[in-house]
């Protein structure tokens, strides 16, 4: 609070008071009072309005000032009511009790959004998972006939399995700490599971699928990761080149160490990603150049694979040339914040 925007806002009393110091010099000259005695007079009058001034100017700057700079502090601004103290000043008060039933209604507000979130999400839940139902037994038939059942009906069922994984994850990425259960995971399981998974769209892409030095464990939570490397998977077999000029499309997919850390690296030599859009990957609904090509691209599944890495103190890095190869690399790090806790 500026002393010089509190003394302009003032202006309409000290104008006032002027008016009022020299009323009463006017008066009492016209009484003939002593000279001595109005200067004394007009000197206490200016120096009890000054004091007044500034007793009120610096009670109120303590409040505004704590106001301002615990609002610019906080990232939610709405709760800096919880800061302060209730000022002793009137137009305070006012103030603060104005803001105290501001923040109650929009703390209402908020808990209705959130109560309708929470069901829907909830709804999603409960229709994914009844949707993987009859997904997984159609899947389970074309894998028991699958002699006379078209490839290109497994492929469109693996399609409606991989949509359904991504909206469930998705939905629950938001609170995804309270799923959470990190423990040693072995990399090598993980991988062969979303080889597995995989396995049909490799066999049919004709991808060499290389795995090597996976045989190390991380802290992590091993169905979350089992997610993410799937994502990562699916997106180089959607990604591979169609024509290879005599060269093998292939995943290769490798761990390395450091100091307190393991990185996972899976490599494609897939169409790569422009460098325009190697920035832009993670964005939600981001396709780029692409995604354009391709109808099945979403732009979704590195966006929930980047905040699931994220939320789990994991870091992912893409690198990329045109037409040459993608590597995605996952950090784990060896940290005390994984441990469990009794």
């Amino acid at each position: 609070m500026k002393l010089k925007m509190y003394l302009k806002d003032q202006l309409i009393k000290i104008l006032l008071f002027i008016s009022f110091v020299f009323i009463t010099w006017s008066l009492l000259y016209g009484f003939r009072c002593p000279f001595e005695l109005i200067v004394a007079e007009i000197i206490m009058a200016v120096l009890f309005m000054i004091s007044g001034f500034l007793w009120d100017y610096f009670r109120k700057k303590t409040f505004y000032d704590e106001l301002i700079l615990n609002t610019d502090r906080m990232d939610k601004k709405y709760l800096v009511l919880e800061t302060l103290k209730c000022p002793s000043f009137y137009e305070g008060k006012l103030i603060y009790e104005q803001m105290y039933e501001i923040d109650k209604s929009m703390t209402e507000h908020v808990k209705m959004y959130e109560r309708k979130e929470l069901d829907f999400r909830e709804f999603t839940e409960m229709w994914v998972h009844e949707i993987k139902l009859p997904i997984s037994s159609l899947a389970l038939m074309c894998h028991n006939d699958r002699d006379v059942i078209d490839k290109k009906y497994i492929r469109q069922i693996n399609r409606l399995d991989d949509y359904a994984d991504r909206i469930l994850y998705y939905v629950r990425a938001e609170n995804a700490e309270a799923d959470y259960l990190f423990s040693d995971i072995s990399l090598k399981s993980v991988v062969n599971k979303a080889a597995l998974k995989n396995k049909d769209m490799l066999l049919e892409s004709d991808i060499e699928f290389k795995v090597h030095d996976v045989d190390t464990c991380v802290k992590t939570d091993g169905k979350w990761l089992e997610f993410i490397i799937n994502q990562i998977v699916s997106n180089s077999i959607k990604y591979m080149k169609d024509d290879r000029e005599g060269v093998k499309s292939g995943i290769e997919i490798y761990s390395t160490a450091g100091e307190n850390e393991v990185s996972l690296h899976i490599r494609d030599n897939g169409i790569g990603i422009p460098s325009g859009d190697i920035t832009r990957v993670f964005n939600k609904s981001f396709t780029g150049v692409n995604g354009r090509k391709s109808a099945k691209s979403t732009g979704m599944g590195l966006y929930i694979v980047k905040g699931l890495c994220d939320r789990m103190g994991h870091r992912i890095i893409i690198e990329s040339e045109r037409d040459v190869y993608t590597e995605v690399t996952i950090t784990f790090y060896a940290d005390k914040f994984y441990e469990p806790v009794n």
